[in-house]
């Protein structure tokens, strides 16, 4: 499972409602921070996830809606934050930016209060864990050497502990080599195979992360099947010129999108505040029914062969709507 904390879903400028581009990304002891727009720090206080382990940062591109607020998140550090190493990750085109940014105007000569890793990165898997890997691919904006980012766990054999019971394996060891694909011997001499003990072979999750964009053709592969798809929806369809302009999207176009794509729910962000909340959420529905539009502080957990689970962060009693 994949847990999203919306920690800023406008477009461009913040609104009273709406600060600029970041999300969370949770798996089990992992967090990834995607984008980190004016703000963001606050909003990671605001929202009580706190600043530990939060030590890799994902760059959609490098447009400055998207990564002025890494100055004010390394400022954070400098002073009262602690945090081990801090990588950054995205295109050359965004890390030259970001590293005019921290190191010209931030650090000004001083050395970081920590390890700090610009790791650029292009097409391809870029990070790995035991269950689950981070690829990245290209999109089309603005030609800002733009990506977008699928998170997707291992598929796996669930381990069935009836069938175990029934077979008289006790637990310890023996379960775990099981479930590591090992066969084992039982005290009594029997010899269990894993197949006697584990079920059908299920997917992991799918997500897919995309900032802006400015077509929808080249992204149908990469988000292809996945739970959930996070991506822009900056305009309506009565503007598509203008969004063709500057290479962004409406929500009609996520939509379809979605539904060449075969995800499994959307999740529209990057706003304008030219439009009212319904309005998008209404566009797009007209294309792809299971959508969503994200709020700051809405939380969403991403689970395969489970409904988009979406709550509302109310830290401090704040409302969002």
């Amino acid at each position: 499972m994949f847990e999203l904390i919306f920690l800023g879903t406008s477009a461009s400028a913040p609104s009273i409602r709406r600060n600029l581009p970041a999300i969370v990304v949770k798996h089990d002891e992992h967090r990834f921070l995607v984008d980190c727009g004016e703000g963001t720090q606050r909003q990671i206080l605001q929202a009580g996830i706190g600043f530990k382990r939060l030590n890799r940062i994902l760059i959609t591109h490098g447009h400055l809606d998207h990564i002025l607020g890494l100055a004010g998140l390394l400022s954070t550090f400098m002073r009262w934050e602690t945090i081990d190493e801090l990588e950054i990750f995205g295109s050359r085109g965004a890390l030259e930016r970001i590293h005019d940014l921290l190191f010209g105007v931030v650090l000004r000569g001083a050395n970081p209060p920590m390890p700090l890793n610009l790791r650029p990165i292009a097409n391809g898997t870029f990070f790995e864990a035991d269950d689950f890997t981070i690829t990245a691919f290209p999109v089309q904006h603005r030609g800002a050497d733009s990506l977008g980012f699928r998170f997707e766990e291992k598929g796996r054999r669930p381990f069935l502990p009836e069938k175990a019971e029934a077979l008289g394996i006790p637990n310890g060891p023996l379960r775990r080599h099981l479930v590591e694909g090992q066969t084992v011997t039982l005290p009594d001499g029997r010899i269990i195979t894993p197949d006697m003990v584990l079920g059908e072979y299920r997917r992991g999750t799918r997500l897919a992360i995309v900032g802006d964009a400015g077509e929808i053709d080249s992204l149908v592969e990469p988000c292809y099947q996945a739970d959930a798809l996070v991506i822009e929806a900056t305009y309506l369809e009565e503007e598509a010129e203008m969004a063709h302009h500057f290479g962004h999207l409406t929500a009609r176009r996520a939509a379809e999108l979605a539904r060449r794509a075969e995800v499994g729910a959307l999740i529209l962000t990057h706003l304008s505040r030219r439009y009212r909340e319904k309005d998008v959420l209404h566009e797009a529905q007209a294309v792809f029914p299971n959508v969503f539009v994200a709020r700051d502080f809405d939380v969403f957990q991403v689970k395969s062969g489970e409904p988009l689970r979406r709550t509302e962060n109310r830290a401090n009693g704040l409302s969002n709507g």
